[in-house]
């Protein structure tokens, strides 16, 4: 489904460019699918030209594919989008299991699990860890070392903490009230939430993001929230954006 568009903000992107965001995957391959096939229309529609497409992160957990999630973003996108790859923190939470797997770690029971088992994990061995066992643990995260393609973890290591373009600033979780965009800590880029969402003051660019899930896309003065929990809603959403125009594309039926 396509949003009519819905206004204007003061930011805008450079002239002659066209850029895509698209909010929290979580393991949903089928409506990644359909999100790249919205996009394609619109291109078409709107005249095809080069684009970016930015993926605010969280492409893994909690649906049943995330290997296949990350075997599409890594693969052929389309000849006219260029991809930009942004950190989630689910995938600061997968990286951290693979050589840090204690029992204070929660990545098994925040939709973890569901990340091993697209890998290829047994499921007896999955269940085990998630019960938060040393031994169950430290077997699973050998066994996920194994199971991990390299070209999977060359995606994981090298995802983008945040990025820019013209008057919009592109991240996962959000961004610290106060602190320069330049000066912002990975962790507050990855999981803050208050005190970003109730602010509204100017964060020196439109924050777009991910993250926090709400049943619509959020359109406010400073930020673009793009979560609208596609792993229960079946609703994956974008965010395009050319010159000062924005529009929202959307896999709800």
């Amino acid at each position: 489904m396509r949003l009519t568009d819905s206004g204007s903000f003061a930011a805008s992107v450079p002239d002659g460019m066209r850029v895509y965001a698209v909010g929290d995957i979580h393991g949903r391959l089928d409506l990644l699918e359909i999100m790249l096939d919205l996009v394609d229309a619109d291109q078409h529609e709107r005249g095809i030209q080069p684009a970016m497409i930015v993926f605010l992160g969280d492409y893994v957990d909690r649906g049943p594919s995330s290997k296949e999630v990350v075997d599409a973003l890594i693969g052929e996108l389309g000849e006219t989008l260029s991809p930009v790859f942004i950190k989630g923190n689910h995938e600061a939470l997968l990286m951290s299991f693979l050589y840090d797997a204690t029992p204070d770690n929660f990545w098994l029971k925040n939709g973890g699990d569901a990340a091993l088992l697209s890998y290829g994990l047994d499921p007896d061995l999955v269940r085990f860890a998630t019960r938060g066992t040393p031994t169950g643990l430290q077997e699973a995260s050998a066994r996920f070392r194994e199971a991990l393609p390299a070209s999977h973890l060359s995606f994981y290591r090298n995802l983008k903490p945040s990025f820019r373009i013209g008057g919009y600033f592109f991240v996962h979780g959000g961004v610290r009230p106060g602190v320069p965009l330049d000066q912002q800590r990975e962790e507050d880029l990855l999981w803050i939430r208050d005190p970003f969402l109730t602010s509204d003051e100017d964060f020196g660019a439109v924050v777009v993001h991910g993250h926090t899930p709400a049943r619509e896309p959020q359109l406010l003065p400073n930020r673009i929230g793009v979560d609208t929990y596609a792993f229960k809603s079946n609703r994956l959403t974008a965010v395009g954006l050319e010159g000062t125009e924005r529009w929202i594309l959307s896999t709800a039926s």
